[in-house]
């Protein structure tokens, strides 16, 4: 299990110790829930090559429980939000976080899951965040395919019944005992070129794919 050293700002650990209770609290909601699986998972054991999967911020919370224990690498913002989720991530199995976004660090970030990937490892990336537009994919994710030739893997997540919250991505949590469902798409392969053109196609797919499958009863919050 991934431990983190704790900050010069957080002596005391109140960001570690949040995390871990976080990781518990969606184990023990996550294991309520009845799930199903639609398409093949490319994050299978049995999957012979790494996978670059791309989800949405809204999707978080299914997902960190769903791929939990597959030593999956994650972009997460350098963020006071973004330490929180990496030490309930590395609680729930997944490898050391590339920290970075859009607007701090992407370079870092984006070199981090590149040699991931090289090194035979799987990479997921939140391609909306952190702070949106909702939906729209980032290039970061294009860019990636195309250095590493690896087709982008889409996921989305649907559940009855979940918990909206008040957030810009309109954030869901399934409340215990909801009917949750997987949606894996077809692989989107990137231009070798890695020209503008090719990156607004893959950008505009993967959107697409994104964000037409989910059909969740929410609840409001």
């Amino acid at each position: 299990m991934m431990t983190h050293p704790e900050s010069a700002s957080d002596p005391r650990g109140v960001t570690k110790l949040l995390g871990a209770i976080g990781a518990v609290l969606l184990r023990a909601l996550g294991a309520t829930w009845r799930v199903r699986i639609d398409g093949p998972d490319p994050f299978d054991e049995a999957a012979e090559a790494p996978v670059l999967g791309a989800l949405l911020h809204r999707d978080f919370l299914m997902a960190a429980w769903f791929f939990r224990d597959r030593g999956i690498r994650v972009g997460i913002s350098r963020s006071r939000d973004g330490d929180l989720i990496d030490q309930a991530l590395a609680q729930l199995g997944y490898a050391e976080a590339a920290r970075g976004s859009s607007s701090r660090g992407g370079a870092v970030a984006q070199l981090g899951l590149l040699r991931a990937l090289e090194a035979g490892g799987s990479v997921a990336v939140v391609v909306d965040g952190p702070r949106g537009p909702a939906g729209q994919p980032k290039p970061g994710i294009a860019r990636l395919a195309t250095r590493t030739g690896r087709p982008i893997s889409a996921v989305t997540f649907r559940a009855r019944f979940a918990w909206r919250f008040g957030s810009w991505d309109s954030a869901c949590l399934p409340l215990p005992f909801a009917r949750v469902e997987c949606l894996f798409s077809a692989p989107i392969h990137a231009d070798e070129s890695g020209d503008g053109e090719g990156e607004s196609r893959v950008l505009h797919e993967l959107a697409s794919r994104l964000a037409g499958p989910t059909r969740t009863t929410l609840v409001p919050g």
